[in-house]
């Protein structure tokens, strides 16, 4: 039961309770984000570091950005509050080492909406929490669904160190594709999940339907695609288009990474559903990643996950809210689906993946 999570201390409890001097450890826009609810907490940071590379005199919020040996002189002890995304084996395992050395918090913080997972918000979501669990099919998602809970509740990196698997393994164990796969990428970013999705099929597929909002990355998918021999056509269409539950008008952030999102105002992008743009033709594996807007483009492809049912590989972890509400969805739209947790290697608990097989194992 999940109910016993309650009783962790969170991350901004013990911020907000240390005597010790807190120190940031990166900067830039994941500073700013985790900076912004530290301040509605009263919660001071005294200084800010970086990895020796990037050191450079720079200055972040009117201080000096110092490198860790600076910091460990000028105090005899301190909390460590990493503020920034990352995945390469070496940055990740400096991280896991520091947090040996030092009280370390990666505090979980929303890519979108503001809700933060504290224990006020499990408490308000519990049954919620608890249906979810019970929809996921093995141990090891459990398990994973309860680690990620305890790391978002207290920032500790050994609970996410516990959830990470191997991105090959998802494919290689569940999602199993074939050369026959009709392929829907919503987020297609630069033509990557494409790319993997032809090696993981020897480059045999019956169809590819991609859909990338952001016109820079849509050029860059243009380009990979053209590189990896796809022409367009019947068997091959790219959209510059959101992913979203009907033909729509959207704005997105005006920035041209992976997390390009929705929001309030900046640039306005078409939007369409997957239902309108494929019709009836059949979908076999369904991949999105859509910075927040996962709840929308499910909408918007129910018809396909109702009549093809095909292989889900979804983000859960845009808000605080899809661990467990993108669950719940799948099984409202079309129960049946067994679905797994599966979280690739990344500090904080990005990559986290619902996957959803149609049928008996």
């Amino acid at each position: 039961m999940l109910d016993s999570l309650l009783s962790l201390p969170t991350c901004w409890e013990r911020l907000q309770k240390t005597q010790k001097p807190i120190v940031m450890y990166g900067m830039g826009n994941g500073a700013d984000h985790i900076l912004y609810y530290l301040d509605r907490m009263g919660v001071a940071v005294q200084d800010f570091f970086a990895s020796d590379g990037f050191v450079r005199g720079q200055s972040f919020h009117g201080k000096r950005v110092k490198r860790l040996a600076e910091i460990e002189e000028q105090y005899r002890d301190f909390v460590i509050v990493t503020a920034f995304a990352v995945q390469d084996t070496p940055t990740m395992e400096a991280i896991f080492a520091l947090s040996r050395r030092y009280e370390l918090y990666a505090p979980d913080v929303p890519v979108a909406g503001e809700n933060l997972f504290d224990r006020d918000f499990l408490a308000a979501h519990l049954p919620e929490a608890e249906a979810a669990l019970a929809l996921l099919a093995d141990d090891r998602s459990r398990q994973t669904y309860r680690d990620l809970i305890a790391y978002k509740l207290t920032g500790q990196v050994g609970y996410l160190a516990a959830t990470a698997s191997p991105r090959g393994e998802a494919f290689s164990s569940l999602l199993r594709l074939g050369p026959e796969e009709s392929f829907a990428d919503l987020g297609a970013y630069n033509g990557d999940t494409v790319a993997e999705f032809l090696a993981q099929t020897g480059g045999r597929f019956r169809a590819i339907y991609a859909l990338e909002p952001d016109p820079k990355n849509y050029r860059k998918l243009c380009a990979r695609a053209k590189e990896l021999g796809l022409v367009p056509g019947e068997r091959v269409r790219l959209w510059n288009l959101a992913a979203w539950d009907d033909r729509e008008k959207l704005f997105f952030a005006p920035k041209a990474g992976r997390n390009s999102a929705v929001a309030a105002a900046g640039r306005e992008v078409p939007a369409d559903s997957l239902d309108n743009l494929v019709g009836r033709a059949p979908v076999t594996f369904l991949k999105m990643d859509v910075e927040g807007s996962e709840s929308r483009a499910i909408l918007g492809a129910a018809g396909v996950i109702r009549r093809h049912r095909p292989k889900l590989m979804i983000s859960a972890y845009h808000r605080s809210e899809d661990l467990f509400a993108l669950p719940l969805q799948i099984e409202r739209i079309q129960p049946g689906y067994r679905l797994y947790l599966r979280r690739f290697p990344y500090i904080p608990a990005w990559e986290i993946n619902l996957i959803g097989l149609w049928g008996e194992g």
